[in-house]
């Protein structure tokens, strides 16, 4: 019956580790509107660049 108590007592200091952590795509998603437009620019630079090299 000891063994009930240690458990929930690690329940309960678990808990708000995951609760601090930060998501990876949380940390991404408030710089989509600077990310979004430059991979686009250099996305549109590549492919004039190639479409002119091959012509």
């Amino acid at each position: 019956m000891s063994s009930s108590p240690e458990q929930s007592t690690n329940a309960a200091h678990s808990s708000p580790t995951p609760a601090q952590e930060q998501d990876a795509v949380e940390a991404i998603v408030p710089l989509m509107p600077i990310v979004l437009p430059v991979a686009g620019g250099v996305l549109m630079f590549l492919l004039a660049f190639i479409a002119i090299y091959m012509a």
